[in-house]
């Protein structure tokens, strides 16, 4: 008995010490079989137009015998905003991929072999000619009608996108002078779309750019000013602008800061080519059109008028402009600008007399603004006229 039982523990102990080495083993070189390899499934949903479908899912199963109502899906991917999906940790088979918008299947692919390792492509083009055939004589009539629309959409969208290309680069070119490129660029936009008025302003402030830089040239060489060439660019801006305002004003929205911008540039242009009136009402029109910014039109008619040498109609606008916005200084320069020529001397006492509300202007510059641009010549001014200096301008220390 006692044999009997010494050969047992030693059976017993050389068993547990064989277990315990073959469990060290496989713990320190894992079998293949303890690793589950997956696969990856992605791709892209286009509809029957070609276009991304942005909402729904990509489902998987391996079910093919149940309906649809009660079908396991075994992975469920989303289609995100451009229409891509992805998806991983798929156990390798072969699956029917289908795709759901609203709870609706509208596509499958029945036969996708994913094998371990995998990451594959699988795209739903819904344009494919494979898709349409199978779509009923009312669906492929919707299909058409909304091709044709969506088409002139397409069409007109590039072409706004041209026009505002134009736009952006014409702009540019009247800022940076170089007018004729900006023109060239206009009358192509408003051949293309004649009936925008904003592409007319631009045309016209590339027109008007060109007849300053040729009424400056002419300046400089000394001849005049007044040549008939250099009116008809006035003209032709004037023109342009007399267009956009009109198309402005007959279309179902007509935008009040476009009628603005076109009435202040055509009374530039006007003034510029002689037409003093003509110029004043367009002025008030772009006030009228839009109020807020009353001064700064009123006060742009002063400062053209002044710089064409017009001075009575330049004050007058200044008057208005103080009117719309007291606080405009530089419209209280040109006042008092545009009424200094007008001093007369006193016999009795020989001093220089301004007229009225000239003093008072410059004053109310020094008051504004005591160290603005034009402060030390009207305090040259008024100190040369005997009036008195009320403001804190000091004038710089000569070095």
């Amino acid at each position: 008995m006692k044999q009997l039982e010494l050969k047992m523990w030693k059976i017993q102990k050389t068993s547990t010490l064989a277990l315990a080495l073959l469990v060290a083993f496989a713990m320190a070189h894992p079998t293949r079989s303890m690793a589950q390899e997956t696969a990856g499934i992605h791709g892209h949903v286009n509809n029957p137009i070609g276009q991304p479908i942005t909402k729904g899912d990509v489902k998987l199963t391996t079910d093919r015998s149940a309906d649809a109502s009660s079908r396991k899906y075994a992975y469920t991917f989303p289609i995100d905003a451009s229409g891509n999906y992805k998806g991983s940790g798929i156990t390798p088979g072969n699956y029917v991929v289908i795709v759901f918008s609203e709870n609706k299947s509208i596509d499958f692919n029945d036969n996708v072999a994913l094998a371990a390792n995998d990451d594959k492509q699988v795209d739903f083009d819904m344009s494919r000619k494979e898709y349409i055939d199978k779509m009923t004589p009312d669906e492929r009539k919707q299909l058409e009608e909304f091709k044709k629309k969506n088409s002139e959409a397409m069409a007109a969208n590039a072409k706004i996108a041209n026009l505002n290309q134009l736009l952006t680069q014409a702009r540019a070119d009247t800022k940076a002078g170089n007018f004729d490129a900006s023109m060239k660029a206009m009358e192509t936009a408003t051949t293309a779309k004649p009936d925008e008025p904003i592409l007319w302003v631009a045309l016209g402030d590339a027109q008007i750019g060109s007849a300053n830089a040729a009424a400056q040239a002419a300046r400089t060489a000394g001849t005049p000013a007044t040549d008939p060439a250099i009116e008809q660019k006035f003209a032709d801006a004037a023109t342009s602008y007399k267009k956009a305002i009109d198309l402005n004003a007959a279309s179902k929205k007509p935008n009040p800061q476009t009628a603005a911008a076109a009435y202040n540039q055509l009374g530039q242009a006007l003034s510029k080519g002689g037409k003093a009136a003509d110029a004043t009402a367009a002025y008030d029109e772009a006030a009228k059109a839009d109020p807020a910014n009353a001064g700064m039109y009123y006060f742009n008619e002063a400062a053209t008028f002044y710089n064409s040498g017009k001075l009575d109609e330049a004050g007058a606008a200044a008057d208005k402009a103080i009117a719309a916005d007291p606080k405009r200084v530089d419209a209280y320069y040109i006042k008092g600008q545009s009424l200094i020529p007008k001093a007369t001397v006193d016999p009795k006492t020989q001093k220089i007399v301004a007229p009225p509300g000239c003093v008072e202007a410059y004053q109310k510059y020094l008051e504004l603004a005591p160290d603005g641009p034009h402060a030390a010549d009207i305090k040259g001014i008024l100190e040369g006229i005997g009036a008195k200096v009320e403001s804190s301008y000091k004038a710089p220390k000569k070095r």
